[in-house]
């Protein structure tokens, strides 16, 4: 493989600057295999062109579609638990089984403006099927595909 890197983490990679339409962005990934039945993790790194704090962040991802908010920012922990620190888990998909969840938003402390985030989802639904299904729902919603 490239530079050691294996098929899923260049697949990664691939897709990633196929879909935002940018072959020179800086993506690095890697995969790990750990036994759970169901469920995606990814640590994320982002960097932006200008500063964003964690609570910017926040702000901005509390009110997206399909998106779960469980971090320490969060008023109000979705799962109920009384943990020091909140983050989603892959057991969490089984209740929220359409969403991403996303938490343990933070500063990137090796980059001025980069912030790190973990994130989990159903692969079997949001990986596959679910997106199938929304991906129709727009299409139709914009007038593209007809029902």
């Amino acid at each position: 493989m490239e530079e050691n890197y294996t098929r899923e983490e260049l697949k990664f990679i691939y897709e990633t600057r196929k879909i935002l339409g940018d072959q020179n962005i800086q993506i690095s990934a890697t995969s790990v295999r750990v036994p759970v039945f169901v469920g995606h993790g990814e640590a994320i790194w982002i960097e932006t062109e200008k500063p964003i704090t964690p609570k910017q962040a926040y702000e901005i991802l509390k009110n997206s579609p399909g998106i779960i908010l469980m971090d320490d920012l969060v008023e109000e922990n979705p799962r109920g638990d009384k943990n020091e620190r909140s983050y989603p888990t892959p057991l969490d998909v089984c209740k929220y089984r359409d969403e991403v969840l996303i938490g343990r938003i933070r500063k990137d402390l090796s980059c001025p403006n980069g912030l790190v985030l973990w994130c989990v989802a159903d692969n079997l639904r949001k990986g596959a099927a679910l997106n199938v299904v929304q991906i129709a729902e727009e299409l139709i919603r914009r007038n593209i595909l007809k029902p």
